[in-house]
């Protein structure tokens, strides 16, 4: 996939870019359906994050009032997760982006139910990363169902990755933490399901609660440059972070005993027919 001039320069200067249909109809299945059976089994084991908690901090219950589901890592659940980040659209887009050495730092999923999905609060992902340069990190948002602002679809800030905002404890979360920008410049982020939103570990951004009457879902894959930290993150847990791209790419086989780097189409078409 070739970006654009005017896409590369919409990244660097507003820190984020959007591209509709990024993965087509039959990807973006594919890529609802394993995320269907990766939640139903951690809800059937017990094993599902609910990130919500109660106004007094204590945990609130997968079935309680309020709820932002959480998996992560997702490649240690799922092989097409493993090979997703080697899709070549998603390598490509990612290495004009953040540049020609990178890993994958983490991959997750939130889930938001309708009426009682909670969103994600205002953060910016460099409060937790910490690089020098805020643009050589990037996280890819993948909508899998469409997202809107009625189900709470995700906000950013444009330009925000030129700024630092001060980050405290998000009392609606057990693990998170939260900034407060200014909302006023904020941007909502409409997506139809495979759509995609890049944004750099700069920019401020959240996602909103779920009030309409369907399910929300979305997927983030994190990539860092080798030379922002990427490297020796890799080298100290390369379990559940493959090196993509650089001398140390082995397409998956370093880090998950066998190579996934050529297999999205083959493990898409498993999972669509398994349904």
């Amino acid at each position: 996939m070739q970006l654009s001039e005017k896409q590369l320069a919409q990244f660097r200067n507003n820190g984020y870019l959007t591209i509709e249909g990024f993965f087509n109809p039959i990807e973006a299945k594919a890529l609802r359906l394993e995320l269907e059976r990766i939640y139903d089994t951690e809800l059937k084991n017990g094993t599902g994050i609910n990130c919500a908690v109660q106004t007094d901090g204590t945990q609130r219950d997968n079935e309680g009032e309020r709820q932002n589901l959480q998996v992560i890592p997702l490649n240690n659940r799922s092989d097409l997760h493993k090979a997703l980040p080697f899709h070549p659209k998603v390598i490509s887009a990612v290495e004009q982006l953040i540049g020609d050495e990178f890993m994958l730092e983490l991959d997750q999923a939130f889930w938001k139910p309708p009426q009682v999905g909670i969103g994600t609060s205002w953060h910016q992902d460099n409060a937790y990363f910490k690089i020098a340069d805020p643009l050589r990190g990037t996280a890819m948002w993948i909508a899998i169902h469409d997202a809107n602002v009625e189900n709470g679809c995700m906000h950013v800030i444009p330009e925000s990755h030129r700024e630092m905002y001060e980050h405290y404890r998000d009392p609606l979360s057990d693990h998170h933490i939260r900034c407060d920008p200014p909302e006023e410049r904020a941007v909502p982020i409409e997506l139809k399901a495979g759509g995609v939103l890049f944004f750099c570990y700069g920019v401020a951004h959240c996602t909103k609660s779920n009030l309409s009457d369907k399910e929300r879902a979305g997927v983030a894959l994190h990539f860092l440059h080798n030379d922002f930290g990427g490297r020796e993150l890799w080298e100290k847990n390369n379990t559940t972070k493959p090196m993509l791209r650089g001398p140390l790419a082995t397409g998956g086989e370093t880090e998950f005993g066998e190579k996934f780097e050529g297999r999205w189409e083959e493990l898409m078409n498993a999972v669509l027919a398994s349904d």
